[in-house]
């Protein structure tokens, strides 16, 4: 979206915007002064490096600077076409949100926090950020954006670690010190000590072509080929009690706070250190690798005295220094590698190289490990466990129950019961606490993404929503569109209880005539083929024909919001008081969507007689929804799975084919009794 001009305008002198470069969409920002143009940081926009689509099915669009060092100088919002925050909650909560990042850092564990009332506390290692009521799962999603394209710059042009996420990485402690000599550190392990022999080595050759190519390795096998030192010497516990009190400061003066320092001495025939060695380079005869990844090393050119010796001989030390930009891990293992090499031949000699490998592991008592990855989908799921666990158990106990239909209708007042419990459930926890009401912004959003190519991961960003698709998935193979709609939608069940209210107040009702009914039944249908021909050319036109649904006034919103769209969805309630279920059976376009996936169930679940229809017209009668014809047979596209007719078909008092038999099977049963 941002032209070179854009961004000068934006970052204004003393600030000079560099061209933008390739192929790492960034522009460089640099501060003038009297010597030099001094570099800022590097400014881009989210969308090109992290386009992670939002509930609409379109990405955020951040604009976002970042320094040297990895901190946040800036974070804006260019665009954004999600639901709550599109004439819902407002930009305002999403611009608050967004603000928070300006003066933290990469290497911080972030941790989002939503109707938390406590201080926020903000450390070298984590910070915390406030979350936004009622839009968590979008919060995620941008936290995701911001991450995920900072951290690509921060690989390709500011040295950062590829394949580590710096909020990731354990910490040192540095106000742990314990007290030890250095006979102590070395039986503890806390200084690493390995010897290897020449017949180690030879050993290591046998069966290669460097193989009894040392002399002296054959001729004194048991002489030390190395014999190798090494501290973790950054740790305080064991940098203070290897180095004396001034060589300790002098090092923690060359690092920076999140660089790390280790200390090697060697003995014998070999040495880490090559007679070409340039200092302040890094060695090409060790290696730092963790979790398979190369992490360079590069020499500090220091001379450190240590402590007293103690009894233990260790010789000089080299120090070599760790960027903290590298992503080095301390709770994992460092896997060090010692390529040793042979030459064979005089002239055009042939290179035969052999590893030497050991490890270190630091003690877990001396770093501190970082909550888990809290902005990607899994810590989503990690912190609604609670609200999916009632979920599924909701969802579980409603399956079963409709499954055996026969038993749950038996007892008129029990179901009657049962349903009026379900449908608060799925009023208070699904739609108003845990925000799982589905909607056309999810076909639209699906849409969206597909046609730009892009993931439909972002849904996993909201279990609730993943987890009642699924269910309806289900539902709508085996009964259709009435699972949904007559048992979990939320607005369906506030339309369900306004009805009831309406019935107390003694609001007449009025049932359409057949034909009128019919025709306004297709309504729903043009109004979702242009909601959907509007996703695929034109996000900000579907922004607004979306609000068709009154879903996020009522439920999401819980009617917090400007005049007109509460004024809409009151009008639709109060219309349902009067013609039942109104907006559903006439104008929803998800209840139209579902019609028409729900042509594709395999059960015609409601039972019939050969009476239905011709003579008997009850259960037509009593069909609020109106979706049984006048033959009797159900239309299954406008069914809400009330279970009205199911209870009349079921009992003797009130389907009249039952009725008669009853009174037949008394009449025979008077006939044949014997005469007093």
């Amino acid at each position: 979206m941002l032209s070179h001009e854009d961004l000068v305008r934006r970052y204004p002198l003393p600030y000079i915007v560099g061209d933008k470069e390739s192929p790492m969409p960034v522009w460089p920002i640099f501060q003038q002064n009297a010597t030099e143009n001094k570099l800022v940081g590097y400014v881009f926009e989210s969308i090109d490096l992290a386009p992670i689509p939002g509930f609409a099915g379109v990405p955020f669009d951040l604009l976002i600077l970042l320094d040297p060092q990895g901190n946040f100088l800036d974070v804006k919002v260019l665009s954004q076409h999600e639901p709550v925050f599109v004439d819902g909650l407002g930009e305002a909560p999403l611009v608050a949100f967004v603000n928070q990042y300006k003066g933290l850092s990469l290497k911080q564990n972030l941790k989002i926090l939503t109707g938390s009332n406590g201080a926020k506390t903000s450390t070298a290692e984590a910070a915390q950020l406030d979350g936004i009521t009622k839009a968590t799962a979008s919060v995620r999603i941008i936290n995701q954006t911001i991450l995920s394209s900072a951290l690509k710059v921060a690989r390709k042009k500011l040295g950062f670690a590829e394949g580590r996420d710096p909020e990731l990485l354990a910490r040192i402690k540095s106000d742990v010190f314990e007290g030890h000599t250095i006979k102590e550190l070395i039986d503890s392990g806390l200084i690493k000590h390995i010897t290897i022999t020449n017949a180690d080595i030879e050993k290591k050759f046998s069966g290669t072509n460097g193989s009894r190519l040392d002399e002296e390795a054959i001729a004194h096998p048991q002489d030390t080929f190395i014999e190798i030192y090494m501290a973790y010497v950054s740790v305080p516990t064991i940098g203070r009690n290897l180095l004396n009190e001034t060589a300790w400061k002098k090092l923690l003066n060359r690092l920076e706070p999140e660089d790390q320092a280790i200390v090697f001495v060697t003995k014998g025939r070999y040495s880490l250190i090559s007679e070409d060695f340039v200092r302040g380079s890094s060695s090409d005869r060790i290696v730092l690798m963790q979790d398979k990844l190369p992490i360079e090393m590069r020499d500090l050119n220091m001379d450190l005295t240590l402590k007293e010796s103690q009894g233990v001989d260790l010789g000089t030390l080299t120090v070599f220094k760790i960027s903290g930009q590298a992503g080095l891990d301390p709770s994992r293992p460092l896997d060090f590698v010692l390529p040793v090499t042979r030459l064979k031949g005089m002239m055009f000699p042939e290179k035969i190289i052999q590893n030497l490998n050991f490890d270190f592991s630091l003690a877990s008592r001396f770093y501190t490990v970082p909550e888990g990855d809290n902005k990607t989908w899994v810590a989503m799921w990690l912190d609604k466990r609670v609200e999916i666990v009632v979920l599924v158990l909701g969802l579980g106990i409603l399956f079963f129950s409709l499954a055996m239909q026969t038993k749950l209708v038996a007892d008129k007042r029990r179901f009657a019961l049962f349903r009026n419990i379900y449908l608060l459930f799925t009023l208070c926890f699904i739609g108003w606490f845990a925000q799982g009401q589905l909607s056309i912004v999810n076909l639209t959003g699906v849409l969206q993404a597909l046609i730009a190519g892009r993931s439909l991961a972002f849904f996993l960003y909201d279990p609730m929503t993943v987890i009642l698709w699924a269910f309806v998935l289900v539902s709508l193979v085996l009964w259709g569109r009435g699972t949904f709609c007559g048992w979990l939608c939320p607005f369906g069940a506030l339309q369900e209880f306004t009805a009831k209210i309406g019935h107390l107040l003694k609001f007449p009702k009025i049932r359409i005539k057949p034909e009128t009914d019919r025709r306004l039944k297709w309504i729903k249908y043009p109004i979702l083929i242009a909601i959907l021909v509007s996703a695929i050319f034109s996000s900000r036109i579907t922004d607004m024909i979306v609000e068709v649904e009154p879903f996020k006034t009522a439920i999401t919103l819980n009617f917090i919001r400007s005049w007109p769209f509460v004024l809409y969805a009151a009008g639709l309630l109060i219309a349902g008081m009067f013609v039942y279920k109104f907006f559903c059976r006439y104008l929803c376009p998800f209840g139209a969507g579902l019609a028409i996936l729900g042509r594709f169930r395999i059960l015609n679940w409601i039972p019939r007689r050969k009476e239905c229809g011709e003579p008997c017209q009850t259960c037509r009668h009593q069909c609020t929804y109106q979706s049984i014809t006048q033959d009797g047979k159900i239309q299954y596209d406008e069914c809400f799975q009330c279970m009205d007719c199911v209870i009349i078909y079921a009992s003797d008092e009130k389907c009249p084919p039952l009725m008669l038999e009853k009174k037949r099977a008394k009449t025979i049963q008077v006939h044949s009794s014997p005469a007093s």
